[in-house]
């Protein structure tokens, strides 16, 4: 599979039994040996579950309560959204069970980080456009000066788990990444650093958001 190279769009893709469960097309910020890094403006093209988007529009948790059954029986729709309000970043390392999100005030000609996001997912298949992997659910909000740490959606993860949506090598795999995710947070180390940058990160205003391929939803 390819390297991507800055500026170029990449598509994450959360694929379940061979079917496409999101898409999100995101700037390539680089890519090497130690992590595919990823940004995104508002404006950046999706694709989500449409139960999620009447959620988001409505507020209607109970809507939002239906996306978990329409997975695990492979019953959901998707539709289009554009991503909002916010600045965002992926620090994708190969072979990992999850992904290192930073969340961004979008402020014209600054950003201010609001937390680090945690995704526990399953590793990163290259694909020609990008890479699919799947969100497992379970997520870690860091504080941005790694002061604190919550839990979040560990009651939807335990509901996953008895659907069948989290297998049990999914559940080992995650065990031993929150142990290194929290190894990693506790010495300041990886997307973390101090001087790696990442907190300091400005996205590109001048460029415009990446668009989903036409063939997004092809699995091969």
């Amino acid at each position: 599979m390819p390297v991507f190279q800055p500026g170029e769009t990449a598509v994450r893709r959360d694929v379940f039994r061979r079917k496409v469960w999101s898409a999100h097309a995101l700037r390539v910020l680089e890519d090497t040996s130690e992590a595919l890094v990823l940004g995104c403006r508002p404006g950046a093209e999706l694709l989500v579950p449409t139960t999620w988007i009447d959620w988001m529009t409505t507020g209607d948790e109970s809507v939002r309560l239906r996306a978990l059954p329409n997975l695990a029986t492979g019953t959901w729709r998707l539709g289009h959204w554009t991503w909002r309000d916010t600045a965002h970043l992926q620090w994708v390392p190969p072979d990992r069970w999850f992904s290192v999100n930073a969340f961004y005030d979008d402020v014209p000609g600054k950003h201010r980080l609001r937390h680090w996001y945690v995704n526990f997912q399953r590793p990163m298949r290259r694909t020609p456009v990008g890479f699919d992997t799947f969100d497992l659910l379970l997520d870690l909000v860091v504080a941005p000066d790694l002061s604190r740490c919550d839990w979040k959606d560990e009651d939807e993860y335990a509901h996953g788990r008895r659907l069948g949506v989290v297998g049990e090598a999914d559940h080992r795999a995650v065990g031993e990444a929150r142990e290194e995710v929290l190894a990693m947070i506790g010495a300041g180390a990886g997307p973390f650093a101090f001087d790696r940058g990442l907190r300091d990160w400005r996205s590109a205003s001048d460029r415009p958001p990446p668009v989903l391929p036409a063939d997004v939803l092809t699995v091969v």
